[in-house]
């Protein structure tokens, strides 16, 4: 892998992408256009978003989703069916009511989580049409942090593949993706001892995503990992980490191993590690990298 790096801020994170050559003026145009665009539908932290004008609305209405943006709502509907509900992108609003807003807010609703009716991804969204139609009778807060950043990561890649760029390495806030011949070999960020891992695993043609506890807080007890059914945050896993072949699949897998019994998430073609808050660690059979435990 070379060492060019093209550096940049995007939905709210720092993104490194790793090339062989420098990219042209053009592709990082093109790479920042995408960002934005995509912040443009799924962020809740700005007023002009289309999920902020889902939220919006009072009456509900239907809402055309990009395209490209399709794969990440079917691959929500199988997270959403094989964790129970406990992965569901409607779980904006309990966010939001916990503090995490786009004011950043860190004071939870407490009344409003007193009086807090859940949402149901179900029930209270219907996509019709080829599916990219999403309907709503009400306002609904879609929060699409559990695949959304894998998501955006496949999506640059792929740019990247199809302008001509061989051999990179994608890293949208340590969400990776790899492209090309030449395997790289990546940590896995230890959840609570920072600058340390607890082990490595070669990529090749792969994704690598990781989530934990600590990486979003803003309170005692909290963090943006929730169980949907609840609206609460998790407490009895501290990290994952899940290598897929596509990043949206491996982020989305991240979150589900904290939410949901690893044997539920069968469907799913992954190898993955997670580390529950009692320091102890499981790992599938299939995990090829080396854990130093």
């Amino acid at each position: 892998m070379g060492r060019t790096v093209f550096a940049f801020d995007a939905i709210g994170t720092g993104w490194r992408v790793t090339t062989d050559e420098p990219l042209t003026g053009a592709l990082r145009r093109d790479v920042l256009s995408l960002c934005e665009d995509v912040d443009r539908v799924w962020s809740r932290f700005r007023a002009d978003s289309l999920v902020a004008e889902i939220a919006r609305a009072d009456a509900g209405g239907g809402f055309r989703i990009p395209e490209r943006d399709m794969a990440l709502l079917d691959l929500y509907d199988r997270l959403f069916h094989a964790t129970g509900g406990a992965v569901d992108p409607l779980v904006g609003r309990d966010l939001e009511l916990l503090g995490y807003d786009a004011g950043y807010s860190p004071v939870p609703d407490r009344d409003g989580l007193a009086s807090r009716t859940p949402d149901d991804w179900s029930r209270d969204v219907r996509r019709t049409g080829d599916g990219n139609m999403l309907v709503t009778e009400r306002p609904v807060v879609i929060d699409v942090g559990a695949a959304g950043k894998g998501h955006l990561v496949d999506l640059v890649a792929e740019l990247l593949r199809h302008a001509g760029v061989e051999n990179a390495l994608v890293d949208g806030g340590g969400d990776v993706r790899h492209v090309g011949s030449e395997p790289v070999v990546a940590g896995l960020e230890h959840p609570t001892r920072p600058g340390r891992v607890i082990g490595t695993v070669a990529l090749q043609d792969a994704a690598l995503c990781a989530s934990a506890v600590n990486r979003r807080t803003w309170g005692e007890g909290l963090h943006h990992i929730l169980d949907g059914r609840t609206g609460t945050p998790v407490t009895d896993v501290v990290g994952t980490w899940v290598v897929a072949a596509d990043a949206a699949t491996a982020d989305g897998l991240a979150t589900s191993l904290f939410l949901a019994d690893p044997g539920r998430l069968g469907g799913f073609d992954a190898a993955w590690v997670r580390m529950l808050a009692d320091g102890r660690v499981q790992w599938s059979d299939n995990f090829t990298g080396e854990l130093f435990i």
